[in-house]
């Protein structure tokens, strides 16, 4: 056999060959489309999420509302939460139901449906046969919410103090000066200005002193 004739014979087989494309390549989460309705966050494409992974929207929807610490509602293909919530925090969430509702961890592919057996809640992989319990996660803190609110209370630490002495505390992008406070202290404070990155705050209840 001539060696063109191998080669030739070679990449035809190739070509051939099934792709060997992983998961992630084979399946992208569809990133959230955000925005905000007055104090509302609207997760627009709510509807396509729930249909890409094949799931119940009610059943994301609980999901969300329970790691995201709100209350919120299905209006047609979108979800409403209330209070206001980053593109990355909602995406966070997100992926992580991905992981425990959706992924087999077998093989990583999303061909999986639920399913309750005794009384137990368990993925099953239609691609690969394998089967686990869904573990029912506690959530052990409330997300904070990425944007202030004036007239709103948050609990805040002191991280440092300012030139004219008032403690300052970080909030997402938001530099938070209360006086009356110093550094390491935990307070209860209540937001009475903002003013781009800036916010001014009194405090409502000393929590722990430094």
């Amino acid at each position: 056999m001539r060696m063109e004739d191998y080669l030739s014979g070679l990449d035809r087989a190739m070509k051939s060959m099934p792709s060997t494309k992983g998961p992630k390549e084979r399946f992208v989460i569809p990133t959230p489309k955000v925005f905000y309705e007055g104090k509302a966050t609207v997760l627009e494409n709510f509807g396509a999420i729930a249909d890409a992974f094949n799931r119940d929207p009610e059943h994301l929807m609980k999901y969300l509302l329970q790691e995201l610490g709100t209350a919120g509602k299905i209006e047609g293909h979108r979800g409403i939460f209330q209070g206001k919530f980053s593109e990355a925090a909602i995406n966070k969430q997100i992926e992580s139901y991905f992981e425990e509702y959706v992924v087999c961890t077998e093989c990583r592919l999303p061909d999986t449906h639920l399913i309750k057996n005794e009384r137990v809640l368990m993925l099953k992989c239609d691609a690969c046969g394998a089967h686990r319990p869904v573990k029912k996660r506690k959530t052990t803190a409330t997300i904070q919410k990425d944007v202030l609110e004036e007239g709103e209370t948050y609990e805040l630490r002191i991280e440092s103090v300012g030139n004219k002495g008032d403690g300052i505390a970080k909030v997402d992008k938001f530099l938070v000066f209360i006086p009356s406070t110093i550094k390491g202290d935990v307070v209860k404070a209540k937001i009475k200005k903002i003013s781009g990155t800036l916010a001014f705050a009194e405090v409502v209840e000393r929590v722990s002193r430094s």
